[in-house]
C-alpha cells in the first residue's frame, strides 16, 4: 500500500526530485525565508531515483522563469509540478536556460561586475555531458555544481 510521505496541497507549486543535499540550497536561492504562504518541506524521503530526496510545497505559489533558472543550476533533475484543487495539471522537468542573468555571481575577482554595476551575464556551455557556465565578460568558465548564486 503505497502513503503519502508529505500532505497533498490544494493550489500551489511543488518541487519534486531534489537531491536530499541540495534541497536548503533550493530553498535559500528562492528566498521562500521570506514566503508569507504555507511551505512544507521534506527531506530525505526515500526516492527509486535518488535514493534520498527533498520536496518543497508551496501553496497558492506559481514560479516564474527566472525562478525555475535558479532551481535548474542547482537540481537540474528537479521537476517543477503544478497543483489546482489537489490535481496535478502540469509536469514540468527543469531545463537550463541558454543564457544566465543576474543569478550567479562570477568567480573571477577581477571581471568587471564584481567591481561596477554590471549584471552577471553567462553562456550555458555543454560539452561531454557536463554543464559549464562562460562569463559574457571576462569568458571565465564555472562548473555548474561550483557556481555561486546572488
Amino acid at each position: 500500500m503505497k502513503h503519502l510521505q508529505v500532505a497533498a496541497l490544494q493550489n500551489g507549486t511543488v518541487i519534486d526530485h531534489i537531491p536530499a543535499d541540495k534541497l536548503f540550497k533550493v530553498f535559500s536561492i528562492l528566498n521562500l525565508e521570506s514566503c508569507s504562504e504555507t511551505i512544507t518541506v521534506g527531506n530525505n524521503l526515500n526516492s527509486d531515483t535518488l535514493g534520498k530526496k527533498g520536496i518543497i510545497k508551496i501553496s497558492d505559489r506559481f514560479f516564474e522563469e527566472d525562478e525555475t533558472n535558479k532551481i535548474a543550476l542547482i537540481a537540474p533533475k528537479a521537476k517543477i509540478n503544478i497543483i489546482k484543487e489537489y490535481e496535478v495539471v502540469e509536469k514540468r522537468p527543469l531545463e537550463l536556460p541558454e543564457d544566465v542573468r543576474e543569478i550567479v555571481q562570477c568567480p573571477n575577482p577581477a571581471c568587471i561586475t564584481n567591481h561596477q554595476p554590471v549584471k552577471t551575464y553567462f553562456h550555458v556551455l555543454t560539452e561531454e555531458g557536463k554543464n559549464m557556465l562562460k562569463c559574457h565578460y571576462c569568458e571565465r568558465e564555472v562548473k555548474l555544481e561550483e557556481v555561486k548564486i546572488r
